[in-house]
């Protein structure tokens, strides 16, 4: 099942493509037959450390799958529509979910279109096996395809696909008329946040940090400015050789399915590890998320700038500092 170790009915022989797995996912599986498809720097490290190939996107045929489905509908279709284009015709497909991530409609469709059998629920979800028919059986529009917004382009599954959410919008408007020189944008999704700070002056590079590699690959399209420099790696861990004066962020609070507030609380002890003593942190957060004691554990000064009913604007600075003190308002 999704998030423990997976349990196959009759497996093929042959290679086996998995898509979307964590460390534990693939426990029971053949590291010398199985890829393993896992877009997220964290656990597609995680998976590469227990000996598996891992790619960041399908690459070549299987002789069987394995979707495990994520969150957004759009991103689980285009796994199914990936994986079933690497097999042929009679080849088991099997999809892995949990209820929250729609595996009652997912099962829904696909029994309306192909052969499915050995449906097994468990715990809060599914698994179940296709049998890939002949031809084009699935709709063309489950393939991934591009979303355009505005001057940016967007691919399923990135978060905030359909256009910068209000947290980012918020932060952008609140950013200073002139930025420091060196600024991380922690988290930095498809680029809208980074191509705002670069708009304005006194920025000479913008590293752009994000775990998910399709989004990066859409940043690395939408912003083509010689300032930004590209990283695929893990924010809450991400280090540089020399340290900034700004870092923008607007970090998740969710670790793939699960909830986890903790997260944002890693992204903060991050930037306070990246930025000079001067330097300033930016951030975004839902107003109900209790950052502000981490945030006083890391910074001399904490002020809470703006925001909305649902969103709270922070400045910090002071990082590593003694004396620190916390302040609300201005």
């Amino acid at each position: 099942m999704a998030g423990s170790r997976l349990e196959l009915v009759d497996p093929p022989p042959g290679r086996l493509l998995v898509i979307g797995a964590g460390a534990g996912d693939v426990a029971s599986f053949d590291p010398a037959r199985t890829v393993v498809v896992q877009r997220q720097k964290p656990a597609h490290d995680a998976v590469a450390a227990q000996g598996f190939r891992t790619l960041v996107a399908v690459n070549g045929p299987a002789d069987g799958a394995v979707v495990i489905l994520p969150r957004a509908r759009a991103e689980a279709r285009a796994s199914v529509a990936a994986a079933a284009g690497a097999l042929p015709p009679g080849a088991s497909l099997w999809i892995d979910g949990q209820k929250t991530d729609g595996v009652d409609a997912m099962l829904k469709d696909l029994r309306a279109l192909a052969p499915v059998e050995d449906v097994q629920a468990k715990a809060h979800g599914k698994i179940f096996r296709v049998t890939v028919p002949e031809g084009d059986w699935l709709p063309q529009d489950w393939a991934a395809a591009e979303t355009r917004v505005g001057n940016f382009v967007t691919l399923p599954g990135v978060f905030s696909a359909d256009g910068p959410d209000r947290g980012s919008q918020l932060l952008a408007a609140h950013l200073p008329d002139r930025m420091p020189t060196r600024v991380v944008d922690l988290g930095a999704g498809w680029g809208w946040l980074a191509a705002q700070i670069l708009s304005r002056p006194g920025v000479e590079v913008v590293h752009l940090v994000e775990s998910d590699h399709a989004a990066l690959d859409c940043a690395r399209g939408n912003v083509t400015d010689p300032r930004a420099q590209f990283h695929w790696a893990d924010a809450t861990a991400f280090r540089l050789p020399e340290p900034v004066n700004g870092v923008v962020m607007n970090p998740p609070f969710h670790a793939g399915r699960a909830a986890d507030p903790h997260l944002g609380v890693r992204f903060i002890r991050a930037a306070a590890g990246l930025l000079t003593g001067a330097g300033r942190l930016w951030m975004v957060a839902n107003r109900h998320l209790p950052y502000e004691a981490v945030l006083a554990e890391h910074f001399a000064e904490v002020t809470e700038v703006g925001g909305d009913n649902r969103f709270k604007l922070i400045e910090a600075t002071g990082a590593g500092r003694a004396g620190r003190k916390s302040a609300r308002g201005r």
